[in-house]
Parts: structure tokens; C-alpha cells; sequence
């Protein structure tokens, strides 16, 4: 199996619902989003998937979250834009976007912070 691996990044407002502490008041952060995708087989070039390609599948997603309160998005409307909610989000929209390739989509990890991160891949 190979798999190659894209960090990008997005800043986003947000807010806990429900949550009985300080992230139950607006506040932002500047992510960092892991994506790594892989392949059993490498192309006639000998690459999982361009780097340059698999950037912009994931920018054009992360336009959507960037400079945004996230709880105003549709998509977390009724669930707390929580990392880990964050993180699916993306696999899901980012699994679309390779459905005609032959390239799976791992797993993506999003940073919050320097030290704490969630991760969604499929089991």
C-alpha cells in the first residue's frame, strides 16, 4: 500500500453547544488539516496522486470552513463543529471528490491546537 500525505490549513470561529466550559464561548482557531490517501497501485507516472491535485480537492473544501463561524454552516447546524466533526466533514467531502479515482481516502486529522488533534477514517 502507498499512501502520500497533504497538511493544509484554514482559520474558523466556533462554539460548543451544550459544552460546560470555555469552548462554550466563541472563540478561533487557526487548523491544521492532515489528509493522507492511498493506493495499492501507483500511476503510469509513479505517483498515489499528485500532490497539486489532491491540494486543491482539499482547498476547495477548507474555502468553505475559512474566516467562517462555523456553527453558522449548514452542515453544523445540529451538531457542534467539534473537530471531530470537523474532520468528518472533510473525509466525507473529500471521499466525493476520489469516488471515480482509484485512490482511497485514509483518514484526515485535524489540529486544533499544537497539541490536540482528532482524526476520522473509515473502519
Amino acid at each position: 500500500m502507498y499512501q502520500i500525505k497533504v497538511i493544509r490549513n484554514f482559520s474558523g470561529a466556533h462554539f460548543l453547544r451544550e459544552y460546560k466550559g470555555k469552548c462554550e464561548s466563541l472563540h478561533g482557531h487557526n487548523w491544521k488539516v492532515e489528509v493522507i490517501a492511498e493506493s495499492l497501485e501507483l500511476d503510469s507516472l509513479g505517483m498515489v496522486l499528485d500532490f497539486g491535485d489532491l491540494k486543491k480537492m482539499i482547498d476547495q473544501v477548507l474555502d468553505e470552513l475559512d474566516h467562517k463561524l462555523l456553527n453558522d454552516l449548514e452542515s453544523f447546524k445540529e451538531c457542534n463543529p467539534s473537530s471531530e466533526n470537523i474532520a468528518h466533514y472533510i473525509y466525507c467531502r473529500l471521499k466525493d471528490e476520489l469516488s471515480d479515482s482509484p485512490v482511497n481516502l485514509d483518514q484526515v486529522r485535524v489540529w486544533e491546537t499544537d497539541s490536540s488533534c482528532a482524526t476520522y477514517k473509515e473502519s
